[in-house]
């Protein structure tokens, strides 16, 4: 990722405020979805959706193996994550529907 010398945290805290705010802003999948494809390259999309779809079988308590036989997502990136919902902002669990873990293993080949 690009760092500009010239932000500040303020800088950098007032831009991810604003895109928190277009996102919230948003009504509906659809809406979301065609935001997140104009936003983002494919390589990123890839990589929100596979850590996405990881979060779920992390808080079933799968293991790390398991999940990447699973859904073929790299054991770092599963890594990663785990250690976002020990240790990060709360965000996944906000979004993640409670019903979502039988939702995962029914999708699942």
């Amino acid at each position: 990722m690009k760092r500009r010398t010239r932000d500040t945290a303020d800088d950098s805290e007032a831009r991810l405020e604003a895109l928190a705010v277009a996102l919230a802003g948003l009504r509906g999948p659809e809406a979301f979805q065609a935001f997140l494809t104009d936003l983002c390259t494919p390589a990123e999309l890839e990589a929100m959706t596979d850590r996405w779809r990881v979060v779920p079988l992390l808080q079933q308590g799968m293991p790390y193996r398991e999940i990447h036989d699973l859904t073929q997502v790299s054991v770092t990136t599963i890594g990663r994550v785990a250690r976002t919902l020990e240790r990060g902002a709360g965000g996944y669990a906000l979004a993640l529907p409670a019903n979502a873990s039988a939702t995962v293993r029914k999708e699942s080949p």
